[in-house]
């Protein structure tokens, strides 16, 4: 009889699942297949065709995938090659009270997508949650400031993260939610397109940013005297600003950004900073019809942007560099490279860079599907409000934002173990060793 298991059937979707069947025919071709659908309903799915053993049991910790959506052995890639049925859609979790709830479906011949007709031998139901039993969720409305602070069940005080994405806008939670239920106080921060603060982004202004370090630093739970910040994208951007010039910002994570000001000016109490140009008709159209935006920054080491550069060499607190060397979106290796160069040349030392070949933009945390191109309103309507003053264009292409799947996807699995290293070893450390 035909058996498929698949344990923890209830877990954070940062664990991984062990799927086993049994009570197959000897040698018997399979075909795996994972599905769910996200808060609007889109569905995601995946498949795999295995060769049961000489004993008709198959266990995905050991046996390689003969082909489907990859290949090898990879216990974990009914989750991270999930596709989206509708073109470039990301998979993004909103609501971190429910978890995405996943099917596995076990067919006992190789069996596409397409096969209407194809009933499964048997399936399984497992639930991914991205909030622990314990883990308070704490509205954030002081101030200026805007987000939710997530703490770990238990007295405390815990190492204290603020969490930011980028151009996507809104609030996101998730990573936050789940890195608390890691041991860490984490704020997910809005900085636009969320409840009353701006639709558009138009200028960064680092005393909001400096207004929620000094909220989460106030909080009883959370242990001084400095914080950690964890940050990708547009935000990479503005939490390496942080590092710079805020004493409070110890430790900082920034995946796959630049390190100098783009596309909208930077103020800072009396300092006031200019972007450097990007170049519109610099950006390449990819065979998707997804468009790359590699190319049309223009380059921090020439002389005339230098101005716009960060002075990473101030930053009194560590800082780690993840990179995807496939990110089509932002040249963040060039980058990274360069601020490591420039703390070097001001005999600094507290910088360094994680390099995943393979690896894209989107770096999630573990078993994410790669999203390799998607449409995000937020960011189209940021580059029109940027280009509309220059070009008689119009922004609605999907972006491009690169990597291999399974590369990618043994990128997230290591760097999540990363973050949470550097963070714990940069973040517990006593007052006097600050």
């Amino acid at each position: 009889m035909f058996q498929l298991t698949a344990t923890p059937a209830s877990a954070l979707s940062d664990e991984p699942v062990h799927i086993r069947a049994t009570g197959l025919p000897p040698l018997q071709l399979v075909t795996l297949a994972a599905s769910l659908r996200d808060e609007k309903g889109h569905l995601y799915r995946s498949k795999a065709f295995y060769r049961a053993d000489e004993a008709g049991e198959l266990d995905l910790k050991q046996a390689p995938a003969v082909g489907g959506d990859y290949v090898g052995v990879h216990p974990m890639g009914l989750f991270w090659s999930m596709k989206p049925d509708r073109p470039f859609g990301r998979l993004l979790k909103r609501d971190v009270n429910s978890p995405f709830v996943v099917t596995l479906d076990l067919y006992d011949s190789v069996c596409s997508h397409d096969s209407a007709t194809a009933q499964p031998r048997a399936s399984q139901v497992v639930q991914r949650w991205f909030r622990s039993p314990g883990t308070q969720r704490v509205p954030i409305r002081e101030g200026r400031v805007r987000g939710a602070l997530f703490l770990p069940p238990g007295e405390g005080p815990f190492p204290g993260i603020v969490d930011m994405f980028g151009g996507i806008g809104g609030l996101v939670e998730f990573r936050a939610s789940l890195l608390a239920a890691h041991g860490f106080a984490v704020l997910a921060l809005a900085y636009f397109a969320y409840e009353d603060l701006p639709k558009l982004l138009k200028v960064v202004d680092l005393e909001y940013f400096e207004e929620a370090a000094n909220l989460l630093l106030a909080h009883p739970k959370v242990r001084g005297p400095g914080i950690g910040v964890l940050s990708v994208s547009k935000g990479a951007e503005i939490g390496l600003a942080m590092a710079c010039f805020l004493k409070q910002v110890v430790a900082t994570v920034c995946i796959n950004g630049p390190t100098a000001l783009y596309d909208f000016p930077f103020r800072y109490r009396g300092l006031v900073m200019s972007p450097i140009p990007s170049f519109l008709e610099l950006m390449r159209v990819h065979v998707s019809g997804a468009v790359s935006l590699l190319h049309y920054r223009g380059d921090p080491r020439e002389k005339l942007n230098q101005r716009s550069v960060f002075p990473i060499e101030k930053a009194q607190g560590q800082i780690l560099f993840i990179i995807g060397e496939d990110d089509q979106s932002i040249n963040s290796k060039e980058y990274a490279k360069q601020a490591l160069e420039q703390l070097k040349s001001h005999g600094r030392s507290n910088g360094r860079m994680l390099l995943y070949p393979g690896a894209g933009h989107l770096l999630e945390p573990p078993y994410a599907p790669l999203c390799y191109a998607s449409r995000i309103y937020s960011i189209s309507a940021l580059l029109n409000n940027l280009i509309s003053l220059s070009y008689n264009y119009s922004f609605t292409q999907p972006l491009l934002w690169g990597g291999d799947p399974a590369a990618h996807a043994a990128a997230q699995e290591h760097a999540w173990g990363e973050i949470q290293k550097f963070f714990r070893q940069h973040l517990t450390q006593t007052r006097s060793e600050l």
